[in-house]
């Protein structure tokens, strides 16, 4: 049986993500993705087949076998449960509060888990419109369709928007971009020029770095 440290749950949690972002999952992908050499990765995913937590649909990718998943669902749960926790009772905002999430998250027991749910009303999304796993049953991870992708005259409401990059998620959110806001998509500008598009009355240009952030779903004028 492998120990659920800290690297075994952060493993275990990017493999996830990157295998429900419908991203490849490969060890350089890995080793990109947490910052470490590409032997510690072969090192550490050696120790997830064994565990029986990570298998090898062909030489190249990986995926989370049953076991693995659900071991990496109990610490999406946590993270999301803790942005949650800091952005509404402590006020922290909404790009600062995956990094301390990250810190977090390893070191909360299930007791202190269950009482943060519950004081939360047990919420269903995070922040940034990620939906919490569930303690019991199943979970469903879904991305809409980009804001990138929208052609001019759509409307475009909010789901979810990306946390990878804290800087972008924090010029967003002054522009108004969160879950739930309505995005009306004016003109794409030419020669890979930015979108301009409309939130709340005013227009502001988003270049395809920010655009690919947001996803959500088509919405009636």
């Amino acid at each position: 049986m492998v120990t659920m440290s800290r690297a075994t749950e952060d493993y275990l949690k990017t493999i996830y993500q990157l295998a429900t972002r419908g991203e490849p999952v490969t060890t350089g992908v890995l080793a990109a993705e947490l910052g470490v050499s590409s032997p510690s990765v072969s090192a550490m995913v050696k120790r997830l087949e064994d565990g029986e937590l990570v298998a090898r649909p062909d030489n190249r990718t990986l995926r989370l076998t049953e076991s693995g998943e659900q071991a990496a669902l109990r610490v999406v749960r946590r993270h999301r449960l803790l942005e949650t926790f800091l952005a509404h009772v402590l006020d922290v905002p909404w790009d600062e509060v995956h990094a301390e999430a990250e810190l977090l998250e390893h070191a909360l027991s299930d007791r202190l888990e269950e009482r943060i749910d519950t004081a939360l009303g047990h919420p269903t999304h995070d922040p940034h419109g990620d939906p919490i796993p569930p303690r019991h049953g199943r979970h469903e991870e879904k991305w809409g369709a980009s804001l990138e992708t929208m052609a001019a005259g759509s409307r475009f409401v909010v789901d979810r928007v990306s946390d990878r990059d804290s800087a972008a998620l924090r010029h967003l959110g002054e522009l108004g971009v969160r879950p739930g806001v309505v995005i009306d998509v004016d003109e794409q500008a030419p020669f890979g020029g930015p979108r301009w598009v409309r939130i709340e009355g005013a227009r502001h240009p988003l270049g395809t770095p920010l655009t690919r952030l947001v996803h959500g779903r088509v919405v009636n004028p």
